[in-house]
């Protein structure tokens, strides 16, 4: 006979508990967690193992050791508890009016080209929502600084991640302004970039970007060179204005500026489409009402 079928008469709190101490291998963590006593643990557990008549824990007087049952009773429960806490979660949020903060990691031109068009009529549409929008540059670990989501190129987002697609393709464009060209020249192929002065860009790790070409499968990397570097793409385009330089930037950011004439493209065949622009979140982690929200008024 299988033990595990008794199961069905089991409570939720019951095998939620086991399956914390299953994983802290500590009934004292367990208590912290479900902010009861120990001995109500202790407890708990051996309830279970005597409805269910087999040992579930190995005890000594320092610590708790899985035995073969245990093993494969936390086996079969962690994807069951799993889902019916998803399947609450989903009633609630279904009658939840969307509220509380929502803290999203990006960098600056992820900000203003995906979140910075919403925000207003996103905010007027939900006032019990706190957006708390850090601007970072750095590709930080968004679980380990406490973000519900992070919002990068496609090909930056962690493999563990569940990522939303908000942009099919990303596009850099390669700038300078008229007056610079009429003085300097065209560069007709990447190489050529070598005797231009290029506006550079650094990354917050410090790292100075690397500017990438390609056509027709043919993939040049150039290292930059030139009077400045910044770490602000919005300055970068000013400063290709002003005359200083080449700029190599998201072309969303040069768009009014190559429209008016003040910008004009160089390379343009040589500019590839990225992979676009994702949100992602943990795999492992509820999606509140309020991300939910924030997710469908992007894709919209």
């Amino acid at each position: 006979m299988n033990e595990f079928h008794q199961l069905k008469g089991h409570d939720l709190f019951a095998m939620t508990v086991f399956l914390s101490a299953a994983k802290s291998r500590s009934f004292r963590a367990t208590a912290i967690e479900f902010e009861v006593t120990p001995s109500a643990i202790s407890h708990s557990i051996k309830n279970l193992e005597e409805r269910l008549g087999v040992r579930l824990f190995n005890r000594t007087t320092r610590s708790i050791a899985l035995t073969d049952a245990g093993e494969r009773l936390a086996a079969k429960l962690r994807h069951a508890i799993t889902s019916v806490a998803d399947a609450m979660h989903e009633v609630e949020d279904a009658r939840e009016i969307p509220r509380g903060t929502v803290r999203i990691n990006a960098s600056d031109v992820a900000i203003r080209m995906i979140l910075r068009p919403i925000l207003a009529r996103f905010l007027r549409a939900h006032p019990l929502i706190h957006l708390d929008i850090v601007t970072d540059g750095r590709l930080g670990d968004i679980v380990a600084e406490g973000f519900d989501a992070g919002i990068r190129l496609a090909d930056a987002v962690p493999q563990d991640m569940i990522a939303v697609h908000l942009t099919e393709t990303a596009s850099f464009a390669a700038v300078a302004s008229p007056g610079y060209l009429a003085t300097r020249g065209r560069p007709q192929v990447p190489q050529d970039l070598h005797r231009h002065d290029c506006v550079c860009f650094r990354f917050d790790s410090g790292l100075i970007y690397r500017w990438e070409f390609e056509r027709h499968g043919i993939v040049e990397t150039i290292d930059v060179k030139g009077p400045l570097t910044l770490t602000d793409q919005i300055l970068m385009v000013d400063a290709a204005i002003d005359g200083i330089g080449i700029a190599f930037v998201p072309d969303f950011l040069v768009s009014d500026a190559l429209e008016t004439g003040a910008l004009e493209r160089v390379l343009e065949d040589w500019c590839p489409a990225f992979p676009g622009v994702c949100l992602y979140y943990p795999g492992h982690r509820h999606v509140s009402a309020g991300l939910r929200a924030l997710i469908n008024a992007i894709k919209q």
